[in-house]
C-alpha cells in the first residue's frame, strides 16, 4: 500500500500516460502491451500484490483508450491468472511441482494444452469486449 501511495503522490500514473500519448497511437498496439506486460507480471507476483500495484498505473491509460473498467478488470485477472502458468516461473506450476512430488518437466508437459487454451480465451477476451461483458453475466 505504501508503493502505491507513492506511486500516486509522484504521479506516475500520468507521466506514463503522457508517454503512451506519445509513443503508442492504437488501441489494439496499447492491448497487446498490456497484455504482455500483465503475462510478466503474472509470472512474478501474486494477483493481489499486482492489482495493488499495477492497477493504478494502467487505469488513466485505459481510460484514455476508451477501454471499459469491466473490460480491463476482466483482462487483469485473466493475464494474471495466464502467467501463473506461465513457464519457467509461473507460480503454480512450483506448487503444483511440490504438492504432487511431480518433476517441473512433467508439470510442464501436462499443462501446455491447458495453457494454449487460456491464452486463446484471453486473446478473445482482449480483442473481443462483448465476450467479456457476456461472462460478467455468468
Amino acid at each position: 500500500m505504501g508503493l502505491t501511495s507513492y506511486i500516486i503522490d509522484a504521479e506516475v500514473p500520468m507521466t506514463l500516460l503522457e508517454w503512451v500519448k506519445t509513443n503508442i497511437s492504437s488501441k489494439y498496439i496499447f492491448l497487446i502491451l498490456l497484455n504482455v506486460f500483465l503475462l510478466i507480471v503474472g509470472c512474478m507476483m501474486d494477483i493481489f500484490s499486482a492489482t495493488i500495484i499495477v492497477v493504478p498505473l494502467i487505469k488513466p491509460i485505459a481510460a484514455y483508450f476508451g477501454i471499459d473498467p469491466i473490460h480491463l478488470a476482466i483482462i487483469f485477472i485473466a493475464n494474471l491468472e495466464l502467467g501463473y502458468l506461465t513457464p519457467p516461473v509461473g507460480m503454480n506450476l512450483f506448487l503444483s511441482a511440490y504438492r504432487f512430488d511431480e518433476s517441473m518437466k512433467s508439470v510442464y508437459t501436462s499443462t501446455m494444452p491447458f495453457y494454449f487454451v487460456m491464452l486463446f480465451c484471453v486473446i478473445l477476451i482482449t480483442y473481443f469486449p462483448i465476450l467479456s461483458t457476456w461472462l460478467v453475466g455468468f
